[in-house]
């Protein structure tokens, strides 16, 4: 037991299964299946998480039955040819100490079934659309609900028989089994329909089964949204009597509650929550559940630190709680928070840009903060250069400040020079927008890892070739960054035109009626918009894309699009710059090609692209020294693409360095 969170790493037991703590990684999907089996990365991936300390793991929801495959890399589990595959994830959980519970879902209408680029049939309780797919399911027939509860029977068996500790069915996000329960969503006739306890039919039914298929002794546990926060979505009060009734019965040891449902575009931001939406907000939900149930119940929703958890486990509101995407950003954060290392902990930030915004992409997860995520079998280890040689860094932003850690853990000894004041780079701006601060924890956690290794950091101290040569490294990574792109404002000088990075270093002042000019499409416009709304000015949002977050991952785009219409923020689509004079603004719808003009414009505030500060490059370009762009400064992207430089283009360069000797 830790002494700064006793309740957080005291054990508990389920069924006779001892839990270590009250740690848990939920089922999320990692897009890491291979032919939809757990392969290499996939068990690479839950060995990591399990070796750092976790208590029980949730593997994604596999699919049971024929009616929700799709092409996606999920996992599947309609054959016992799987079994083998499971049974060696299951004992690479084990051989660490932690227990593994198998997911089994079934999406019902929140989905479109694509296969090979079409459209598949999709079924549900009844052909009720939802909101979000834009999907009306076909009703199953009643013999096919009877079949689907005889195929979870047989994914749960296959799960135990491959050394699984239990199972776990979804009701949670709109799901089939919430779909069956919701009046809303369930308008059938038979024995399925009707009455809650005809609604609740198919869930207890499937229950059943499962118990019978697996025998006594392992678990089985129940995810549920405890609110769906949807107009027409399963409220919280149908929730109590389900999860109550299905507890008194017996039919299962757990219940692990979320809130939200994926049929609806505003309450789909509850499946991940970003970091607008305030820590352990569902522990409240969990804690009345908790109340009218005999069995342990679970709680999710940004829980990324300890002391939250442990908070959440005082107050009597779970009784076990899920840190996924902690856990993701530091597979390590248990057994740092249980050795008394928590400042060690690289903490998450709820960006949702590399775990859930990898899989709206289609591809495998990752993280931010940790390129290692999802590429365990790879990167995990960090080798040992031959030779210790003198490393200097030009810029301390993301890319070059994980440049600098991973030089130092191969052995280097490394100077990261800054030119300004202040490590961090253009992280240190984008903390500034609004509700954005926790951004500002990617360079927190960097530095607490800058400083657990020998690193010269300089600040104030801009790289020249006359400082490379006093200094005379070895080899020079350059990761000065990037710089606005000039662009071209017809009437520029007529009128008040600033750049957001000024406006939000404090460099510039607006006047009272302002367009945010958002040609990115991603934080900045929404975030300059909502800003300066909030501080009193008229604003409008004209948006060179389809919508406002057009390039932000969904479910944090359709949050912002709701935070936008709450603050009567005019959005304009389609509108690429053109001009300006005194009082307006001029643009070109991109469809059309027709002009936008908006008058009564004090200011315009330019949200453009980046374009590489290739300054530093040009000047070093003859200095014979071996030398590496990184970050920004090769291309501008994101935080993520210059972390991922730091660690694996960095790794390479060095390791180049030492085959040539």
């Amino acid at each position: 037991m830790s002494a700064s969170y006793p309740r957080l790493f005291s054990p508990l037991t389920i069924r006779g299964h001892e839990i270590r703590n009250r740690i848990l990684s939920t089922g999320h999907q990692t897009y890491l299946a291979q032919a939809g089996l757990p392969g290499e990365d996939f068990i690479a991936y839950h060995a990591a998480r399990a070796r750092g300390g976790v208590g029980l793991i949730v593997t994604e929801a596999a699919r049971f039955h024929s009616s929700s495959m799709t092409q996606s890399p999920d996992l599947v589990i309609v054959s016992d040819d799987a079994i083998g595959h499971y049974a060696r994830l299951a004992s690479a959980v084990h051989e660490h100490g932690a227990r593994i519970i198998g997911q089994l879902s079934h999406a019902g209408r929140v989905s479109r079934r694509m296969q090979n680029g079409m459209r598949g049939v999709v079924f549900a309780p009844s052909s009720v659309p939802e909101n979000r797919f834009h999907t009306v399911p076909r009703e199953m027939p009643t013999e096919m609900v009877t079949e689907i509860v005889a195929a979870l029977a047989e994914g749960a068996r296959r799960y135990i028989e491959a050394g699984y500790d239990g199972v776990e069915l979804m009701a949670s996000h709109g799901l089939l089994f919430a779909q069956f329960l919701n009046p809303a969503s369930n308008l059938r006739k038979d024995c399925y329909g009707g009455s809650l306890e005809n609604r609740m039919r198919a869930l207890r039914e499937s229950l059943i089964a499962a118990r019978s298929a697996i025998g006594a002794g392992p678990m089985i546990g129940l995810r549920i949204s405890a609110d769906e926060l949807d107009e027409g979505g399963l409220d919280q009060a149908t929730v109590l009597e389900v999860c109550r009734d299905l507890s008194a019965e017996g039919l299962v040891d757990y219940i692990n509650t979320t809130v939200g449902t994926m049929a609806a575009l505003g309450a789909s931001v509850h499946v991940v929550p970003p970091m607008e939406i305030a820590p352990a907000y569902v522990a409240e939900h969990s804690r009345r559940i908790r109340a009218v149930v005999t069995v342990p119940v679970f709680v999710a929703g940004r829980i990324n630190q300890p002391q939250i958890a442990e908070e959440v486990l005082a107050a009597g509101q779970a009784d076990m709680c899920a840190m996924t995407r902690a856990l993701i950003t530091d597979p390590d954060m248990p057994n740092k928070a249980h050795s008394g290392r928590s400042d060690d902990i690289r903490a998450c930030i709820g960006c949702n840009q590399a775990c859930i915004g990898h899989f709206h992409a289609g591809q495998s997860i990752s993280c931010i903060q940790n390129p290692v995520t999802g590429r365990e079998v790879r990167l995990a280890e960090i080798p040992q250069s031959s030779q210790k040689r003198k490393i200097l860094i030009a810029g301390a932003g993301p890319a070059g400040m994980k440049a600098a850690i991973t030089a130092a853990q191969m052995g280097h000894k490394v100077i990261l020079a800054e030119a300004g004041p202040q490590a961090g780079g253009q992280a240190l701006l984008a903390q500034l927008l609004p509700e954005r601060a926790e951004f500002g924890g990617l360079v927190t956690n960097l530095l607490a890892e800058l400083a657990g290794h020998d690193v010269d950091l300089r600040l104030n101290t801009r790289i020249s070739a006359e400082l490379v040569a006093r200094i005379a490294p070895d080899a020079l990574i350059v990761a000065t960054g990037s710089k606005p792109v000039e662009t071209p404002v017809e009437g520029r000088d007529s009128g008040n035109v600033i750049e957001a990075c000024d406006l939000l270093a404090g460099r510039a002042r607006p006047g009272a009626r302002v367009v945010v000019a958002d040609w990115r499409c991603d934080w900045i416009g929404i975030g300059i918009a909502v800003l300066l709304q909030r501080a009193g000015h008229h604003v409008r949002l004209a948006v060179n894309g389809i919508a406002a977050g057009q390039n932000l991952q969904q479910y944090v785009r359709d949050h912002w699009a709701g935070r936008l219409h709450e603050a009567g923020i005019e959005v304009i689509p389609y509108a690429r710059l053109f001009g300006i004079d005194s009082d307006s603004a001029y643009f070109i719808h991109g469809a059309s090609g027709q002009p936008i003009i908006m008058e009564g414009v004090d200011s315009l505030i330019l949200c453009s692209g980046r374009a590489p500060d290739a300054a530093l490059e040009q000047e070093l370009g003859g200095c014979g020294l071996p030398f590496i762009t990184i970050g920004d400064c090769t291309i501008a992207r994101s935080a993520e693409e210059a972390i991922y430089d730091g660690l694996v283009e960095v790794r390479g360069f060095l390791e180049a360095l030492d085959q040539k000797g």
